[in-house]
């Protein structure tokens, strides 16, 4: 037996919180499949992360923003480029598994294999927390550019903020305000207030 699968046979357990801080190689956490579904998983440098599910304040606008990706997808004319959106998903960078607040595929013409098919747009609810916030804005930034992704947005209620990062190195800025386009998905509107005002139903999350 290798010296990767007899680590993969120990982790036969329920990983849950008193794993946090465990070392991991990504084959043996790809391979983990009973979790305690109380917590979220990521593994960063090698090592687990397990914290807290997201709260109201993250759930209710990625809700919101899952009912407005449905809608377009169903009945807008240019609806059928949106392959599939789904919240909390894995993303495999080289060297991390990233747990999206919501991932976005678009232009497959079929449903996308969540191993292989990069997602095309990435979404984040920052939470409040420094460290959190620097995961979100600098250290996922990296990531997902290096994988591919075209656009990594970030919704940040502490701020007010909603921040564009694209493949190709420019940045879009918005306010609460505005209503958000893209190019990738012809004819969608992103009322960001509509997002801002779920999340500001839960001002302590």
């Amino acid at each position: 037996m290798t010296a990767v699968a007899e680590s993969i046979t120990e982790l036969e357990h329920t990983l849950g919180l008193e794993d946090n801080g465990r070392s991991m190689t990504v084959d043996e956490f790809d391979a983990a499949e009973d979790f305690d579904d109380r917590y979220r998983y990521e593994l960063i440098r090698g090592v687990l992360i397990v914290s807290p599910m997201a709260g109201p304040g993250e759930t209710s606008p990625n809700d919101g923003l899952g009912f407005l990706f449905s809608a377009y997808q169903r009945f807008h004319a240019e609806g059928r480029c949106l392959d599939e959106t789904l919240p909390e998903f894995y993303i495999r960078t080289r060297d991390n598994r990233r747990r999206a607040d919501r991932a976005v595929w678009i232009g497959l013409g079929r449903s996308p294999r969540p191993q292989q098919d990069v997602p095309v747009i990435v979404v984040e609810f920052v939470a409040r927390s420094h460290r959190d916030r620097r995961r979100d804005y600098v250290e996922k930034k990296a990531e997902y550019a290096e994988i591919g992704v075209r656009e990594y947005w970030i919704v940040d209620p502490h701020q007010r903020r909603f921040t564009v990062y694209h493949l190709d190195g420019s940045v879009e800025t918005l306010n609460p305000t505005d209503v958000y386009r893209t190019l990738l998905l012809p004819g969608f509107e992103l009322p960001l207030g509509e997002l801002f005002a779920a999340a500001d139903r839960y001002p302590d999350n």
